[in-house]
């Protein structure tokens, strides 16, 4: 339009300047002869500009046609774009929905995930509790270990200093209920709660008083009773056992009376039954000695006496042993606390695999709804590269300066669920998952 104005301008200053010229010869001409000549002249110049004029408004018709076609195009392109950026718009906006969408439903995912975490924190928490009292129980053991050997080495140490007191029946008896509870306090039992002292027993064979009843997990309970055949074995220790002759006979005859007493106390204490009087007691009796030398001469002297004991039901024990049997049975009331953790841990495992399989309903959503994204989004980019792109590259032609890049499909689909116990869950149908 701006090139049309300026011909015409053109051409209007051209005929203008013309006429001035003509006018200003017309002027300067002073005979009527030259007057006529001009006129003529002017006439035929004047009839040339028209002629020219009409010319040069022919070919600007016919220009400003040429342009009012190629802006009635180009309006018609403009509003084709115009609709198909409309259409992308609200393509753009149905995408930014299904985006809201499927974040609020990753949302919900990570909120229903959220008591699985909880439950894996609380399962790592009771785990490490129980490594913790593992490795205090086992520093405990050796303790105890430790204080046994070196109680041991005290006994011995002292065996000569309790000699002479040991030969009265009174001291020997208190001396063996402290020995008894000494080891019993060294096994780490606590009193009226894994054992009781001087309880009364009564059964079928009569009332008794043992010196102690141990109770064992599970609500049984064994009899315990020290006793310190004391005087017979003195008498032979005074004798060195390299001795001959008469001395040596004589150290003989003492040590087979330190095994009758022995026997016969066996045979006393398996004639109370004391586990008649218990509640879900072991079919024996407990004897203790506080000695180890005292047992060990007695087997030394009768090889027997063990083999007698089982039959009377009766197991002889030293300081050792005893702690042995009663560390077992610390060690046993232990277990049976772990055993409850145990068990509220396989409750909270048992609730984490239900909640693992419910959550397999909510992947599996999750996995549909990003499969129908990606399809709507590969129908998005056929939609485009048919019916856009297309209508898009004719208007490059006017400027090429602008190039479009391409858009790439989604070939990706999301992975199957495959685990079994998910499987299994979803195969039981909606119901079970939303519970």
């Amino acid at each position: 339009m701006l090139l049309l104005i300026g011909v015409v301008v053109g051409a209007v200053v051209g005929v203008l300047a013309t006429v001035v010229v003509l006018q200003r010869r017309r002027a300067e001409s002073p005979s009527a002869e030259n007057v006529a000549v001009i006129e003529a002249r002017h006439q035929v110049e004047l009839a040339e500009v028209r002629a020219r004029e009409n010319a040069v408004q022919s070919l600007l018709r016919e220009e400003l046609a040429s342009m009012q076609a190629t802006a009635d195009g180009m309006r018609t392109q403009i509003q084709d774009a115009q609709q198909q950026f409309r259409e992308l718009a609200e393509r753009q906006r149905v995408d930014q929905q299904t985006r809201t969408e499927r974040d609020r439903a990753e949302s919900k995912v990570l909120e229903a995930l959220s008591p699985v975490k909880e439950s894996l924190q609380d399962m790592q928490k009771k785990v490490t509790e129980l490594e913790s009292q593992r490795s205090l129980q086992h520093g405990e053991l050796s303790e105890q270990l430790r204080s046994a050997t070196e109680s041991e080495e005290r006994l011995r140490s002292t065996a000569e200093s309790l000699a002479s007191a040991l030969r009265a029946n009174s001291t020997r008896g208190v001396w063996g209920e402290t020995q008894l509870r000494s080891v019993v306090e060294a096994a780490g039992l606590i009193e009226r709660v894994d054992f009781d002292v001087q309880s009364s027993i009564s059964s079928d064979a009569g009332a008794g008083r043992p010196d102690m009843v141990v109770h064992l997990p599970g609500g049984k309970n064994i009899a315990v009773d020290a006793k310190v055949p004391f005087t017979a074995f003195l008498e032979a220790s005074q004798i060195p056992a390299t001795a001959v002759g008469v001395e040596g006979a004589q150290r003989d005859t003492f040590m087979k009376a330190h095994v009758k007493a022995v026997r016969d106390h066996i045979t006393a204490l398996g004639s109370k039954a004391y586990w008649q009087g218990l509640d879900a007691s072991p079919e024996l009796v407990v004897a203790f000695i506080p000695s180890e030398s005292l047992v060990s001469s007695a087997l030394e002297a009768d090889p027997s006496i063990m083999e007698f004991a089982f039959s009377k039901r009766v197991a002889l024990a030293s300081p050792v042993t005893l702690w042995s049997v009663l560390k077992t049975v610390a060690f046993s009331w232990q277990q049976d606390v772990l055993t409850e953790d145990a068990k509220l841990l396989f409750d909270l495992s048992k609730e984490l695999y239900s909640r693992l399989a419910t959550t397999a309903g909510h992947i599996e959503k999750l996995g549909r709804s990003i499969e129908r994204t990606v399809k709507d989004y590969n129908g998005f980019v056929g939609s485009m590269e048919r019916q856009v792109l297309p209508t898009a590259r004719k208007l490059n032609a006017l400027d090429e300066s602008k190039v479009l890049a391409p858009l790439a499909g989604i070939e990706e689909t999301p992975r199957q669920i495959v685990a079994f116990e998910f499987v299994a869950e979803l195969e039981r149908g909606p119901r079970a998952v939303n519970e």
